[in-house]
């Protein structure tokens, strides 16, 4: 194949089959979707991913109805080809070995050992496809004393360490441990097992060699802790919550304005007197206490009152005018439909429409991988549940009409 005819998508030439669902699975799925990788994605007859009824709100038909599409399948599922097999069947599992042997990389997060009684494990596919890719998500990964349990994000947030850096400080009012608003851990497993993909398709294509990729929700949440590991590792003394403040800066954190919140991060001792000037207060600035950041952060329990103070007596739209012209990093606490209204989240495209078997157009959030070479395509919206059955087992396998009736006879598709 020449340059100019390779496909013009960074992974145009790569097929995944996705046995996954909900989430981690589901958005590493879709991030290879974005970036041109063909994505069959498998799903039980008649039930599909167990987030496609996690709902409401549901995405409504043209009538105003709505539909069984739930916004939580929509959020992960776009660009992929939706096929139902029950792989509890041998005719189902055989499909499956079909596919996989035409696919370059199989994405699954059963149960620990569980494909394995349907031939359909790492092992029993590297034979009939030895350059295979094949990536297993689980919640504790496949060894060690965990390894069988169940893993669920929220879980995952307390038993890895980020629920006691995330929440207001203890002896605040409110104080206590908070799981993040998203399934950060589900998301951050998605992320990492995409890189791991990319990398071991590398490799194969260098080598020829596929391998077997173990990504575990609880590994994920440990590694991404980042500087509070370390500040950790370094001292030996667990991080503790800070809710919206910074253990080291001050002030680094959010103020209550007159009629909303904004955040103010003031890096330096400059900004944190343009910031007391701005409102009024530049004796804040000559205290001894406040002047230096080290002195803020020791005697932040007398400053911070006295900010908050201060803020109250603006808007938000007048502390972020004052702030923006003074220099002083800040930013408002949008809700999400001031976020799609932000114009730079408008100038940046990050709000997409793709047309819709049943409401014919779904409002989606587009990547944000901007690539100029291979920039990201979207290759459907997500799709309807066994709605690609037919093309996929015609196309890729050269099933025939009667052998398809036979399955859905069956129940098997």
């Amino acid at each position: 194949m020449t340059t100019s005819s390779l496909p013009r998508t960074a992974l145009g030439h790569i097929r995944v089959l996705d046995l996954t669902r909900v989430l981690a699975g589901p958005w590493c799925a879709q991030n290879l979707a974005d970036l041109g990788a063909e994505i069959i994605k498998v799903e039980r007859p008649g039930a599909g991913d167990d987030t496609r009824s996690w709902g409401p709100p549901y995405l409504k038909d043209s009538d105003g109805n709505n539909t069984t599409e739930a916004a939580y399948y929509l959020a992960a599922n776009r660009g992929k080809q939706a096929i139902t097999v029950d792989i509890a069947t041998p005719e189902g599992q055989e499909i499956i070995r079909q596919l996989a042997a035409i696919s370059d990389v199989v994405l699954e997060n059963y149960k620990v050992g569980q494909l394995k009684k349907y031939g359909l494990d790492y092992e029993s596919l590297r034979e009939i496809k030895p350059d295979l890719i094949y990536c297993s998500i689980t919640g504790f990964g496949q060894d060690g004393p965990y390894a069988h349990r169940a893993g669920y994000d929220f879980i995952v947030q307390g038993m890895g360490g980020f629920m006691s850096l995330t929440g207001e400080r203890d002896d605040l009012p409110g104080g206590g441990p908070q799981k993040a608003g998203v399934a950060i851990t589900d998301l951050m497993t998605g992320m990492y097992a995409t890189i791991a993909v990319m990398a071991a398709l590398t490799h194969r294509d260098r080598t020829g060699e596929g391998q077997y990729i173990d990504m575990a929700l609880l590994d994920v949440q440990v590694a991404m802790l980042a500087n509070m590991n370390m500040n950790y590792l370094t001292s030996g003394t667990p991080p503790k919550r800070w809710g919206n403040a910074h253990p080291n800066i001050v002030p680094y954190q959010t103020f209550a304005t007159a009629d909303g919140h904004i955040i103010v991060a003031a890096g330096n001792d400059g900004q944190y007197k343009k910031f007391i000037q701005a409102g009024g207060r530049p004796d804040l600035a000559n205290d001894e206490r406040f002047s230096t950041n080290p002195a803020r952060v020791q005697h932040r329990d007398t400053l911070v009152p006295l900010l908050a103070e201060m803020v109250k007596l603006k808007t938000k739209a007048e502390w972020l005018q004052l702030l923006e012209d003074a220099g002083v990093p800040c930013g408002p606490i949008n809700k999400l439909n001031e976020v799609f209204e932000d114009p730079q989240v408008q100038a940046r495209q990050m709000q997409i429409n793709l047309p819709h078997p049943t409401a014919g157009t779904v409002r989606l959030v587009a990547s944000p991988m901007k690539l100029s070479a291979t920039p990201v395509s979207y290759a459907g919206a997500p799709p309807l549940l066994g709605q690609h059955t037919s093309t996929v087992l015609q196309r890729h396998l050269h099933y025939d009409a009667d052998q398809l009736a036979s399955l859905r006879a069956k129940k098997v598709i």
